[in-house]
């Protein structure tokens, strides 16, 4: 049998475009103003992505609370996070990385948060089992808090962009972790992505992040 996790309202991802009336989901690297922005950005725009969506289901600091209606403040939001999550030339190359800039912006803002990481190391070491994997992506979906994806190897995997992160939304899996399909937030838009298939090919690995904000949930 199946399990499926999931962040509890995915909707709240939904932006939209107030002068073309486009409907986009989360934020979207290419919003960015300038070339290199838009093409080192994916790591801030995760970012974004996760901390619009804890404000705006949890209460995060006294005065603290971000918005994702519309393009334009997205794109507001995506300048404050470049700012805090800047990428070097190889981007944003590890979880710690990204991992250590959140919360130092989170705490900037007076969020008290917690981070969780697991890294998955390339082929030349050893590897722990799928179901860990799947189970702590799992975790955090179950407390409603999305998930960063680092890819730094797609392997088969072609829904992926190698040197990349993404932010995992959902995830189906059987009991014991294999066939494993995650729902993900890249380029504006939902997909579905392999990620059994992306564990057993991926020669560089990668890795995954999520934050536990020390609050009260929004009522």
């Amino acid at each position: 049998m199946m399990i499926m996790r999931s962040v509890s309202n995915p909707s709240l991802f939904e932006v939209v475009d107030t002068r073309t009336r486009k409907t986009y989901y989360g934020c979207n690297q290419e919003w960015y103003p300038t070339y290199l922005q838009r093409r080192s950005g994916c790591g801030p725009s995760v970012a974004s992505n996760i901390v619009l969506y804890l404000s705006r289901t949890r209460r995060l600091a006294p005065g603290f609370q971000r918005d994702c209606g519309s393009k334009e403040k997205c794109v507001a939001v995506l300048t404050e996070m470049w700012s805090a999550v800047t990428p070097t030339w190889l981007g944003i190359p590890s979880t710690q990385v990204f991992a250590d800039a959140v919360l130092s912006y989170l705490r900037a803002h007076n969020v008290d948060a917690q981070v969780k990481i697991f890294d998955v190391p390339d082929h030349k070491r050893p590897r722990v089992s799928i179901d860990e994997m799947v189970n702590f992506i799992g975790a955090a979906l179950e407390q409603n808090i999305p998930v960063a994806f680092l890819n730094l190897c797609n392997g088969n995997e072609k829904t992926l962009s190698a040197w990349h992160w993404v932010t995992i939304t959902a995830i189906e899996h059987e009991q014991d972790g294999s066939g494993a399909i995650a729902t993900i937030l890249d380029e504006g838009e939902f997909r579905t992505l392999n990620l059994a298939l992306w564990y057993d090919t991926t020669t560089l690995g990668g890795g995954f992040v999520y934050f536990v904000a020390i609050t009260r949930m929004m009522e």
